[in-house]
């Protein structure tokens, strides 16, 4: 879990969020597109949820399988290695999470639900909490009165101790980083019930409306400790400790490339701005980095049009490539953020106001529930009528 941010106003983080919800709307903007178009692209397919989910899953049971039998036969120069890659991929953890948080991915829901609680197993990851905060991030994304799930501006750090603990084992954590100290610490308090930061920079506030949610989050807390702890002593009474590290250790070991590739999404650019062209980032990247980051590189699309399944944003995305400034490349989009951060020391109210190709046209389509669907991300307690 990320540290509270510094950058978070007091006096918005003490108002209550029934106020927020009712009282702080924002109109907008989408890129025109065709209502029929639109319905294609947000249909969901079983067989391709499945492909994705398998595959992912697949990728992680292959290279912890290869690093416990190289462990077993005492090659430690290719035990290293297949950890590595091993961490590596199970730092994409939190994407399956996040998609299956939105309820896209299978047209068949307890598909959806049945792999949102195994991945979110594995990642030490607590959905009930997430689809909270995350619910908040796409309806105020960036707007700090709604929005404490990313606070700006942050830092895309290049810290040497930091890249260490990215290229080896995660202890404290960071900025798009999820260290074993935080992560635990944050497991523990949720299951005693303490709520004080329950994700990023919320505090109490989030569950403060709602007991049963909040229940529900605890007791998946609960269940994450169980079971990590079940397999930590299960391997060590199997006299096999590499299983508990591979099973429980992945997500904290060669965080590296989950980092450098989740942190331009937001960082550096504008707050308060109801364009998405301007307070989201979209990157390209290689195939086999897109499919484990579960297509959430087209992150601009994603947030425009939250309904749309993750494997259907690339067709989305050329459907109004036209209205989107140009998709950055991932070394384009670290050089724009390190020079608006660097500026910021000086500047700290500056931030990246993103180029556009075309003025906004708020004429050009009018309301609709299906475009400003967030799919079923939001809890009932929290969801718009």
């Amino acid at each position: 879990m990320n540290p509270i941010s510094p950058h978070l106003d007091p006096a918005l983080a003490a108002r209550p969020l029934a106020e927020v919800r009712n009282l702080l709307k924002i109109d907008w903007y989408r890129c025109p597109i065709e209502r029929d178009r639109l319905k294609a692209l947000s249909e969901r397919s079983d067989a391709r949820g499945t492909a994705q989910a398998l595959g992912h899953l697949g990728l992680l049971l292959a290279t912890g399988t290869l690093t416990c039998y190289l462990f077993a036969q005492g090659q430690w120069v290719g035990f290293f290695a297949a950890l590595f890659v091993h961490g590596t991929i199970a730092s994409f953890l939190t994407a399956p999470h996040h998609e299956l948080c939105h309820g896209t991915v299978f047209r068949t829901r307890w598909l959806n639900e049945f792999f949102l609680r195994i991945f979110s197993t594995l990642g030490w990851l607590n959905f009930y909490v997430y689809k909270f905060s995350h619910s908040y991030h796409h309806r105020y994304t960036l707007f700090q009165e709604g929005d404490r799930e990313e606070v700006l501006p942050a830092t895309p750090s290049l810290r040497f101790l930091f890249l260490l603990q990215l290229f080896t084992v995660n202890v404290t954590g960071g900025y798009q980083s999820r260290g074993i100290l935080p992560t635990l610490r944050n497991a523990l308090d949720l299951a005693r019930d303490r709520f004080d930061n329950p994700f990023n920079s919320w505090g109490p506030e989030l569950y403060a409306e709602h007991p049963d949610e909040r229940r529900k989050a605890r007791n998946w807390s609960r269940w994450l400790l169980a079971f990590h702890a079940g397999a930590i002593v299960g391997a060590s009474a199997l006299g096999r400790p590499e299983i508990a590290l591979v099973v429980s250790g992945g997500p904290f070991i060669a965080n590296w490339w989950r980092y450098f590739v989740g942190v331009p999404m937001h960082c550096g650019l504008r707050s308060e701005v109801g364009d998405f062209r301007k307070c989201v980032r979209s990157i390209t990247l290689d195939p086999l980095t897109e499919f484990l980051y579960w297509h959430m590189n087209w992150h601009l699309e994603h947030h425009m049009y939250a309904n749309v399944p993750c494997y259907r944003l690339p067709s989305l995305y050329r459907e109004i490539a036209a209205d989107l400034p140009r998709p950055r490349t991932l070394l384009g989009a670290w050089r724009e953020m390190r020079t608006t951060w660097k500026r910021q020391q000086s500047e700290p109210e500056y931030a990246f106001d993103t180029p556009l190709p075309t003025p906004p046209d708020r004429s050009a389509q009018p309301p609709d529930r299906l475009a400003a669907s967030i799919g079923e991300l939001a809890p009932a307690a929290i969801a718009e009528r």
